[in-house]
């Protein structure tokens, strides 16, 4: 068994057209993983399959709401149709919405905890069967600092990633006894879209990470390559409900 094989594997990657969730799709791509697609962009799902293409990997995207069961059996279906089966699962979907915790909605606070948290649920739901079928499974859900740091702007958020940490563990707990191992990866400040925005809300954001983290700068979706192969190969047989920090240290200094 080689342990960071992933010759064979299925992985569907939701938000696997830009930032982190393309960042672990070429990740698995040059680990030999044949990869499908789950976003909203026609535009930006057809740039990421044909930078996966150039990793050698083959590669398919369709469009969906991750919100809904059954854009979720479309895109399933899609994935089986174009290679058979489903071994590995990436949540990573999601959204924010910078308020102070009272200036929400009640529409905003399910859009952003529904985009972020309920489609994990509903895709893992949707992919438990192929994975029980074949004896194996990997999911890998993104979660996020967040999920054990508390923040002022953006509540719905914060709670949809605390929520997303449990959820791995209701998981991994749930299924260890058909062989699928559900673990979490918790991005620090990583240069993104989101980030981006951020960085215009708050002007001295920048500079606080690079002075904070101590790797001294941001992270890049291209620091997610590495864990999102360890997390799908079967180096990771024994681990699961775990939630990894990628955030260049950030969390750790004082």
């Amino acid at each position: 068994m080689k342990m960071f094989d992933l010759s064979g594997k299925v992985a569907i990657v939701t938000g696997g057209n830009g930032g982190i969730g393309l960042g672990m799709a070429e990740g698995l791509a040059q680990a030999g993983a044949s990869i499908a697609i789950g976003a909203r962009s026609k535009q930006k799902n057809a740039a990421a399959v044909e930078k996966l293409a150039t990793l050698g990997a083959k590669a398919i995207a369709v469009e969906v709401d991750v919100t809904k069961k059954e854009d979720w059996e479309r895109l399933l279906k899609a994935t089986l149709a174009a290679f058979g089966r489903v071994d590995i699962l990436i949540n990573n979907a999601g959204i924010t919405l910078r308020k102070a915790p009272e200036a929400y909605t009640l529409e905003e606070w399910h859009h952003v905890v529904d985009t972020n948290l309920t489609s994990a649920f509903l895709g893992s739901q949707a992919v438990y069967p192929e994975m029980k079928k074949v004896g194996a499974g990997k999911i890998i859900n993104t979660a996020s600092l967040t999920s054990i740091l508390g923040a002022p702007f953006n509540a719905p958020y914060v709670a949809s990633k605390g929520g997303m940490l449990q959820l791995t563990r209701a998981l991994a707990t749930a299924w260890a006894k058909d062989n699928i191992q559900v673990n979490a990866v918790l991005p620090g400040w990583i240069d993104t879209d989101l980030a981006k925005g951020a960085r215009r809300d708050m002007p001295t954001l920048d500079e606080r990470v690079r002075s904070r983290a101590p790797a001294g700068r941001w992270g890049q979706p291209e620091d997610f390559a590495g864990i999102a192969v360890l997390l799908a190969s079967p180096a990771s047989g024994y681990i699961t409900g775990t939630g990894m920090l990628v955030d260049g240290g950030y969390s750790i200094m004082l």
